[in-house]
């Protein structure tokens, strides 16, 4: 019999195929890991944006908590959009519970444009609750900057909030440069780590606009492979790579924003 890692999202669905849930099953399939849900919110959306979404009751979030845990051995987890403070707390709250493995906190707190996704009081209560139980946190840098309060150009002002948003609990913490480019145009994420050592990795940039369900993507990798038992600091390049050929393998789909390519052949194991 064939033993497999196992895994869970903690997220909201795309309709649309590209983020969300939706983006991680395929992470984690191209990652081979087994790959449970627990659905917290769905979304009608496509590459052009949100029309709408609708919060799973609270209820019944803490039931697929109890299913999940009755019976699967899920070695690491990933939060994605919780939608608002009541989903916050029930999944910190659930998760302290049950303490399923590692767990990886995507915040989805600010969209692409600039536009603010969860209220100041889902925020506080991320802040209070959740970032506390991370083995991961991996922001962009418009959420690094609310999670901080604070402006963030340089690279001195990405290093201090990494050590801020440690602070309030994370073990480790990925700062996400994919608003940032340097002259050369090329895209550097900032991870801290646990024991304080930290690193840059760098990839070039790709022009074009088929980018949604980066973060999905990227941390959706890190997990799969926590829970195959590599070491996060082993992890962390073959994840840049493996986010950065999605993106530059484009694939055709949509008419706005479109996703990533899933199929890149990106491996732990592979060059």
């Amino acid at each position: 019999m064939l033993e497999v890692p196992q895994v869970i999202t903690i997220a909201s669905t795309d309709s649309s195929g590209g983020a969300g849930i939706n983006a991680d099953l395929k992470t984690f399939h191209n990652q081979q890991v087994y790959a449970a849900t627990i659905v917290v919110g769905l979304t009608a959306q496509n590459t052009y944006g949100v029309q709408n979404q609708y919060a799973i009751p609270t209820d019944f979030i803490s039931e697929q908590f109890k299913s999940i845990a009755d019976d699967l051995n899920i070695k690491a987890a990933k939060t994605g959009a919780l939608l608002d403070a009541n989903r916050v707390h029930i999944v910190a709250k659930e998760w302290r519970h049950y303490e399923l493995g590692k767990l990886v906190i995507d915040p989805v707190m600010v969209a692409k444009g600039g536009a603010q996704l969860l209220s100041d009081e889902a925020i506080s209560t991320m802040i209070n609750e959740l970032i506390p139980q991370a083995y991961l946190i991996t922001p962009n840098l418009p959420e690094a900057q609310v999670l901080v309060n604070q402006t963030i150009i340089t690279d001195d002002d990405v290093k201090q909030a990494a050590k801020k948003i440690q602070k309030m609990g994370a073990k480790n913490v990925l700062i996400k440069g994919g608003h940032r480019s340097n002259s050369e145009n090329n895209y550097a994420d900032y991870i801290l780590y646990e024991d304080g050592s930290f690193e840059w990795l760098v990839m070039p940039g790709v022009n074009t606009n088929r980018t949604h369900g980066t973060g999905d993507t990227l941390s959706a990798f890190i997990t799969a492979n926590l829970a195959k038992g590599y070491d996060l600091k082993i992890i962390m390049p073959k994840a840049k790579k493996f986010t950065y050929e999605a993106i530059r393998q484009t694939i055709n789909v949509g008419h706005g924003h479109g996703p990533l390519n899933h199929w890149v052949k990106t491996t732990m194991e592979s060059e």
